[in-house]
């Protein structure tokens, strides 16, 4: 049945009601945007400029319900953008971050030349897909140890036409058997936040997202990158670079382990908050 016609302003103001209590003013407007632009099919600027115009939506109240019960927006409309692009996400894969863009962006410039690359711990695919519409003339190769990650990555990989070679493998143990080719750039978005900082964490994000995409052990948070890094030193090329999106509180402990792992060059940048939050650095 179809639900009855609200305005837009009623309709924007009744999913803010609802989830107010667990977001600020500012987000919870955000997610009420976002929520309604999908499924209306409106702009959220048309949304906002005609607020008075009728709407009638369906499901709406079902949508809202997830959202109020800390369910990401991301989750409940089955997408979420990255560098403008409308990836598919669902339970069991990360939602890309606006600072996983600053660091795809950071290689899409330097890396004109590059040949071959692998993204470490794919998830939606987000990086390795635009990476290889990006730099089209450039071999994508994507690694993830989830199968939900790795259907989820091809199919935005299949949607938007970037080709890129997956296959599943363990970042902690099997990188280099699974991946035998000789690699121009690696880069990878891994596991960072030690578990003492799981209670401090959005409960949105802590309750819904997967917990092996975010936390590492308190005794060894940096075990991601070392096991990249080490594996890296035998697959990247002479020259090679390696790019990792980091922790902000770790940017001085990882600089160390990449420097002990016998990486020269290393630059950590930060990302549009002044936070160190992206590293690259060079095989001798």
């Amino acid at each position: 049945m179809r639900e009855p016609t609200a305005t837009r302003r009623e309709l924007l103001r009744r999913i803010e009601s609802r989830i107010t209590g667990l977001y600020d003013a500012r987000e919870a407007r955000s997610i009420a945007l976002t929520l309604l632009a999908d499924r209306t099919g409106l702009t959220p600027s048309a949304l906002l400029t005609d607020p008075d115009s009728p709407l009638a939506v369906e499901g709406l109240d079902d949508d809202i319900e997830q959202l109020a019960a800390g369910r990401p927006v991301q989750y409940v409309t089955g997408r979420t953008e990255f560098l403008d692009r409308p990836f598919a996400v669902r339970e069991g894969v990360l939602i890309p971050r606006p600072e996983t863009e600053e660091l795809v962006l950071w290689i899409i410039r330097r890396e004109g030349a590059a040949r071959r690359l692998l993204d470490v711990g794919t998830g939606s695919g987000c990086i390795a897909a635009t990476l290889a519409l990006g730099l089209p003339e450039a071999e994508l190769f994507a690694a993830d140890i989830s199968p939900v990650a790795l259907a989820v990555a091809a199919e935005n990989c299949h949607a938007f036409g970037a080709r890129v070679t997956l296959r599943q493998a363990d970042a902690l143990h099997d990188l280099e058997e699974r991946f035998p080719e000789p690699f121009d750039v690696i880069v990878s978005n891994p596991p960072y936040v030690p578990q003492a900082d799981r209670a401090a964490m959005h409960p949105n994000v802590r309750d819904h997202e997967p917990a092996e995409a975010l936390f590492v052990p308190d005794d060894d948070p940096l075990c991601f990158y070392r096991a990249i890094a080490r594996a890296g030193r035998r697959m990247l090329l002479p020259g090679g670079r390696l790019y990792f999106e980091i922790y902000h509180l770790a940017a001085d402990a990882l600089r160390r382990l990449l420097d002990e792992e016998g990486y020269t060059d290393t630059e950590v940048r930060e990302d549009l908050y002044g936070k160190p939050r992206m590293t690259c650095s060079r095989r001798k």
